[in-house]
């Protein structure tokens, strides 16, 4: 799909819709949020109000081809056909019956082209702009755990829409049931929704209530940040064996705590290297990043759907 002028891109969450307006080179012109109204009216208005802020934005150049965007990439959680635009077990959105034709629907409102596709996808199209590679994998640390792969500058889905679904990799067969209906995931040990069961708090984000408490000598809280790192870099390891990228980036809520977690994660993959000569020789630590804060990479990842399509 080809256009001129800008494009924009929603991340609809739970709680938020994220928009972006971006120019033929990706750079951020407007940025917006609205919280999300539930349902599936009430995620098309939302979206749509959201786009109609960006697309009167003052900061959106006057003189713009056309009277609005040249398309509209969505990223929404739940089962996802691109093709088709529609998305359904979007439970969080009030989207939990049968298809939503969330891409017609849009479409038929705003009057532009409207692609659909999975969250943690946009997600990862965004960490590879970002990371400037072709060959990229993105580990998303929200509630809970999934990564999404870009092999070759491209987009990989899966025959079954299933790629990049880590978190449920039992790691441990005796270890608790998870909700996929195996038993120990690694999003058991590697997610938010564990960090947060884990170390319960009422003191801000888990996360930067765990590291901190370690930072300053809790052993307990050492020994639940320990493990909690050496499951991402379990995480980590798994999509670099499986695809060998150049680089690794660590996104989601949890990512936000920033520079303490990569260390941590890169902590963990040069121990778990040092008696491996194999895994030292691949220098998995060396390619670990992180979304730098601020960035809003589902959103970027969402505007750049159209592109070349």
């Amino acid at each position: 799909m080809s256009g001129t002028g800008f494009s924009i891109g929603l991340d609809i969450g739970g709680s938020k819709v994220h928009g972006v307006a971006v120019d033929g080179e990706g750079t951020i012109l407007a940025e917006r949020r609205l919280p999300t109204a539930l349902g599936p009216d009430g995620v098309v208005q939302t979206a749509a109000d959201v786009v109609a802020a960006l697309t009167s934005s003052a900061d959106v150049p006057a003189g713009v081809p056309g009277a609005g965007p040249a398309w509209v990439g969505v990223g929404i959680p739940g089962l996802v056909d691109p093709d088709r635009g529609a998305v359904k077990h979007a439970v969080n959105l009030g989207l939990d019956g049968e298809w939503f034709d969330l891409g017609e629907l849009l479409a038929q409102r705003l009057g532009t082209a409207v692609l659909v596709e999975n969250d943690v996808n946009v997600a990862t199209l965004g960490a590879h702009l970002v990371a400037g590679a072709d060959d990229v994998a993105y580990v998303s640390l929200g509630t809970g755990l999934a990564a999404g792969l870009v092999l070759n500058g491209v987009l990989r889905r899966g025959a079954h829409g299933a790629a990049g679904e880590i978190g449920h990799l039992p790691v441990d067969p005796n270890g608790p049931p998870c909700s996929c209906g195996q038993r120990g995931c690694l999003e058991l040990i590697a997610s938010g929704r564990a960090l947060a069961a884990a170390w319960p708090t009422q003191d801000g984000p888990p996360a930067q209530a765990l590291f901190a408490a370690a930072a300053s000598g809790d052993e307990r809280a050492i020994a639940i940040r320990d493990r909690f790192a050496a499951g991402v870099a379990d995480a980590v390891r798994v999509v670099a064996l499986a695809a060998d990228p150049e680089a690794v980036v660590i996104g989601g809520g949890v990512a936000n705590l920033g520079a303490p977690l990569g260390e941590a994660v890169r902590s963990a993959l040069r121990r778990q290297a040092a008696n491996s000569p194999f895994l030292a020789s691949l220098d998995l630590a060396g390619r670990v990043t992180l979304i730098p804060a601020g960035t809003p990479v589902a959103a970027l990842g969402a505007a750049s759907l159209g592109r070349g399509a």
